[in-house]
């Protein structure tokens, strides 16, 4: 423990911010056996989705909806936030109990923990597109690229060598090996919930099985597939304003839905920036909350876009005014 950085920023990983041609590096995504679905690895998941339809029988309040909202973005904000801008790409610096906040946080939406995550999104942007990308819709086509992908044998794993910065914290390590703790707590907690409410405050019409399929389970389902239409949908569709070596695109739809991440082709172009959305009407609502935080001390140092956009954006300013 006294010989780790204090937080992981101090760490040397660093993505280059300049698009380049991706390197050559084995190909994760093509190697016959390794490549199929092993459907029992991923039954959980298949099963969350099926639990969608508990919705006939337990049916909906205000109150759940409301639930289901509030975890739904508060998750979202901790996955783009930390999982991405943070733990793959380095994007602020925070102290090392915020970072395990953010871990847990971010674990919590049932995408495996941040070593996983951030292995996989760093070989992405190593090989985007290219025949060795883990998940282009150019090279396997949308239901891949969408979710097909992480289900195989071979993806399931995690490449140590993309992420010997992140193994340096025991804490992330735990959370790597009990991935399914946060879900599992939070699941309960929603149940605990409706059950405490329902005997409570009975107006409210809720109950603990019916905050348990809004809460968690629908919550989970929509967030599972914003955060998958990253990578689908905005490699395909919206504008490109930068020619990087990718499909890339910006897209303000999923913009608003995934609080920033729909400025895909700006990330692409300049990856190590906590601001996504370049100019002032890109909407980047996990770049305003992370402003938040560092008023409040929790983070520093976020890093800008690229400094030719901050000039053009000054010299807008100053045509404006």
């Amino acid at each position: 423990m006294t010989n780790l950085p204090p937080t992981l920023s101090d760490s040397p990983y660093q993505v280059e911010p300049s698009p380049g041609p991706a390197p050559a590096v084995e190909c994760l995504a093509c190697q016959g056996e390794e490549d199929r679905v092993e459907w029992f690895r991923v039954a959980p998941f298949l099963l969350l989705h099926a639990a969608c339809l508990l919705v006939l029988w337990v049916g909906w309040s205000w109150t759940a909806v409301g639930l289901a909202l509030f975890l739904l973005f508060l998750r979202v904000f901790a996955l783009t936030a930390f999982y991405h801008r943070y733990f793959s790409h380095r994007a602020f610096k925070t102290s090392r109990a915020v970072q395990f906040a953010g871990a847990l946080l971010g674990s919590a939406a049932a995408q495996r923990g941040p070593i996983w995550w951030a292995a996989h999104h760093r070989h992405h942007h190593r090989a985007s597109d290219s025949v060795d990308d883990i998940h282009s819709p150019r090279q396997q086509g949308f239901l891949w690229s969408h979710m097909l992908w992480f289900m195989t044998r071979e993806n399931y794993g995690t490449n140590e060598k993309m992420v010997k910065d992140l193994l340096k914290f025991p804490e992330l390590r735990w959370i790597e090996r009990h991935e399914f703790v946060a879900p599992a707590v939070l699941a309960v907690a929603t149940y605990a919930l409706g059950v405490a409410l329902e005997a409570y405050a009975p107006g409210l019409g809720v109950s603990g099985p019916q905050l348990l399929v809004w809460g968690f389970v629908i919550s989970t389902i929509a967030l599972y597939h914003t955060t998958f239409a990253i990578n689908s949908l905005a490699h395909k569709y919206g504008n490109r304003p930068y020619q990087t070596n990718d499909d890339s695109r910006n897209n303000f739809w999923l913009a608003l839905l995934t609080f920033g991440e729909g400025w895909h082709n700006n990330h692409h172009y300049y990856p190590n920036s906590a601001r996504q959305g370049f100019l002032w009407w890109q909407v980047d609502v996990s770049y305003y909350l992370l402003v938040m935080l560092s008023w409040l001390g929790l983070v520093w140092d976020l890093k800008p876009g690229p400094a030719e956009l901050r000039r053009e954006n000054l010299n807008l300013h100053k045509a404006e005014a």
